[in-house]
Order: structure tokens, then C-alpha cells, then sequence
């Protein structure tokens, strides 16, 4: 039986999906878990598996098109099997999916959308809102989806357009220039907007004395390297940590949502990777069961294809806890914006040498400072000071925690 091959939503917001290139052409072999395509979201470029054995028929798009999410591009039959026959769409040479044969009831609700009657034109949620911050008159706007619905690719385009006329708003005035944002930095910023507009943050502050974390990180390092292992970092120790801890915390490992509190059954932790056109917050899965050593050989794997924007769909799904560290940068302290639905994430400071207090005496201690930001309406400030606490308790014996 024919296995339809679709233009896959890695995104709950995403609508359209650019087809990067075909890892395989019409009539090749395909077995089920290999790389089939890569496609480019608003979040990064990631490679999409077959879902079954066969053979690939009936494609339907070329490498550059932009395509509606949940249309069919492609079939996986069986060998000797023919594509299935069905009404087609085509897919314009500039990129726009443009249907070409649609049944008759779209055709009329097309038609009724678009008269001159004054019936409203149909535009997806994230359309309105990119037309709003673009200023973009959606009566001048000829929309590709179906049924003549109006995309974020079609306001995109017609900002472009309007900025291109001659007598336009020149791109920069009085020497200052404007940087046109990429698909991921329009992302990072509309995510953190909604985050930071509607989601009720509160912030607590921790001071942790680090000193035991860097002697068993030290001791590590040198058996990894003795080994040819993958170097372990502060960051694959913090993940460790915090998903082993997050399990007596179930409520930092949760979510907000219409009927009340999620609370996930495996611990995901997210981590923050700085790209060329901003952040993308890729994650190691059940993280509270994985070895530390196999948590550095995610994370090398993890942002090696962030950073070449090769990440596959698995890559940046699931994450139920947060980690942004930037001590690497030498900043002691900083404060984060939860990634929804999540309910918290984890800053962490650089590791240096402070002098503190130790039984009424001086003493240089590695510190570090942990910043948990949480939403309200998930964790109050109780349970957050007592993960803190806990998280502090294993910084100080690593050992009991983590091998």
C-alpha cells in the first residue's frame, strides 16, 4: 500500500516548509529510518526520515519549493506499485504552492473569500500577526495557501515588495543601517515576545560553591581524554545534575495548559545553542538515565548540526526543562525568557573564584550563580527555592549523583 510522503509541521506554528533538497530521486530504493529529505523551518534546516520500506514514486516537488505543511510531495510504494492518481498541486518556480485543482467546495469558499463583496480573506493567526508588526494592508496581499489563504511567506513577501518600490523607505536614514531579521531570528523574537507578554515570570537568585564540580569534572576530563572520549564540560555536568534533581521536583519539570499543570513523565532537557541568526534550544532526551559522558556526546552531536543547520526534527522536540549557560562568555549572572510551554529554565554564570565566608573565615571558593526563572501560575516560590537548594546540595557532592 502507497505511503503518502508530506510536508512534515516540526513546529506547532509552523504553515510552510522549504524543500532543501531529495536525498533520494524517483524510483530509489528506501529503507524505513533513512534520510529521505531535508527541510528548512523558520527554526532551522532538519533532515525528515522515511517512515517505511519502498520505493520513492510520484514526486511531486522540487528542491527550492516552498510548501504548504500536510501536503502530499512524494509516494513510497512497493515495488511494481504506481503512485496513487489524485488531484495534483503544482508548486510555482518562485517557491509559492499555488493549487491547481482543489474540490469544488474549497473552490467556492475560495471564491466567496476572495469576491468583491467585502468578505474577509482567510489568513492564518501568525499571518495577522506579522502583518501587524510589518504594517503590511492585507487588502494588497494575493494569499498561496489553500483556498487563497494568506501565509506568513505571502506577508513576508509583500513587506519585501513594498520596501523594493521606487519612493519606498530607504533602508537605512541618517547612516543607520536596518538588518532585515532571518527566519530564525523572526522566530527567537516573536517566542520570546509571546513568552515574556504572557507567561507570569519570577526570578530567584543562587550563589552555589562550585569547587567539588570542578575537581570531579577534572578527573573525568582526564580519564575521557586517556579514554579518546568526548571532553565533558560544566554544561554536561549541569544537565546531569538538574534532570536527577528535577525528579524530586516534578513541578519544575511540567507545563502550563488549558485544563491545568502537565507534568511529563520523562525528563528532556533543553539546551540553549548560540547560531549565526540567533538561539535554537536543542535536547537531550531522559536526560535523568544518561551517563554523563553520553550526555557530552549528544550535546558535540547535538551542536555540531545546529551550527552547520543540519538538525534533524528529533533534535529540537521535547524538551520539558531548560538550560542556558553563559559562562563560557565570562558572564557571572543573567536572567532568561522560559521557552513555552515549559515552566522553567536555568541560567548559569561563569565558575570563578570569589572570597566567601567559611565557618566565620575568608576563603576562595569556585562560586558560581544560578539564575531560575519560572512561571507563576506552575511553581511558586517555595518549590522553586527548594529545587535551587537541592540543585546547590549536588553541585557541592557530585559523586552521589553522577558517575
Amino acid at each position: 500500500m502507497a505511503i503518502s510522503v508530506v510536508m512534515p509541521a516540526l513546529e506547532l506554528t509552523q504553515e510552510t516548509g522549504k524543500l532543501v533538497s531529495w536525498r533520494k530521486k524517483e524510483g530509489d530504493a528506501i529503507a524505513k529510518g533513512e534520510t529521505l529529505l531535508e527541510v528548512e523551518t523558520d527554526k532551522a534546516v532538519v533532515e525528515v526520515e522515511a517512515l517505511a520500506d519502498g520505493f520513492l514514486a510520484g514526486v511531486k516537488a522540487k528542491e527550492g519549493d516552498v510548501i504548504p505543511v500536510g501536503r502530499t510531495i512524494a509516494w513510497i510504494v512497493a515495488r511494481g506499485e504506481s503512485a496513487p492518481a489524485e488531484e495534483s498541486h503544482a508548486v510555482a518556480a518562485s517557491g509559492t504552492a499555488v493549487a491547481t485543482a482543489a474540490p469544488a467546495r474549497e473552490s467556492k469558499s475560495a471564491s466567496s473569500d476572495t469576491a468583491l463583496s467585502g468578505a474577509k480573506v482567510k489568513i492564518s493567526p501568525k499571518a495577522r500577526r506579522l502583518a501587524g508588526e510589518l504594517h503590511v494592508n492585507l487588502d494588497k496581499v494575493c494569499g498561496s495557501g489553500p483556498g487563497g489563504e494568506i501565509l506568513a511567506l505571502d506577508i513576508e513577501k509583500a513587506a519585501k515588495s513594498v520596501a523594493s518600490r521606487p519612493g519606498a523607505p530607504a533602508a537605512s536614514a541618517g547612516g543607520e543601517k536596518v538588518e532585515s531579521l532571518t527566519a530564525v531570528g523572526r522566530l527567537m523574537a516573536e517566542r520570546t515576545t509571546q513568552s515574556w507578554t504572557t507567561v507570569p515570570h519570577f526570578f530567584l537568585v543562587r550563589d552555589v560553591d562550585a569547587s567539588a564540580l570542578n575537581g570531579t569534572r577534572e578527573r573525568l576530563v582526564a580519564d575521557a581524554a586517556a579514554n579518546a572520549a568526548v571532553k565533558i564540560t560544566h554544561t554536561d555536568f549541569m544537565i546531569a545534575l538538574a534532570a536527577r534533581v528535577l525528579l524530586q521536583h516534578p513541578r519544575l519539570n511540567a507545563s502550563w495548559a488549558p485544563e491545568g499543570i502537565r507534568l511529563h513523565a520523562q525528563v528532556n532537557i533543553g539546551i540553549a545553542i548560540a547560531v549565526d541568526d540567533g538561539v535554537i534550544a536543542a535536547v537531550i532526551p531522559n536526560a535523568d538515565t544518561t551517563s554523563v559522558a553520553e550526555i557530552a556526546a549528544r550535546r558535540r552531536e547535538l551542536v555540531e548540526r545546529a551550527k552547520a543547520g543540519k538538525s534533524h526534527p528529533q533534535d529540537l522536540a521535547g524538551a520539558t526543562f531548560t538550560i542556558s549557560n553563559l559562562g563560557m562568555f565570562q558572564i557571572d549572572s543573567f536572567t532568561a525568557i522560559i521557552p513555552p510551554p515549559q515552566a522553567a529554565i536555568l541560567a548559569v554564570g561563569a565558575i570563578a573564584d570569589r572570597v566567601v565566608a567559611i565557618d566565620g573565615k575568608p576563603a576562595v571558593r569556585s562560586m558560581m550563580t544560578l539564575t531560575l526563572s519560572s512561571d507563576h501560575r506552575v511553581v511558586d516560590g517555595a518549590r522553586g527555592a527548594l529545587f535551587l537548594n537541592a540543585l546547590a546540595e549536588a553541585i557541592a557532592e557530585p559523586h552521589k549523583h553522577i558517575r
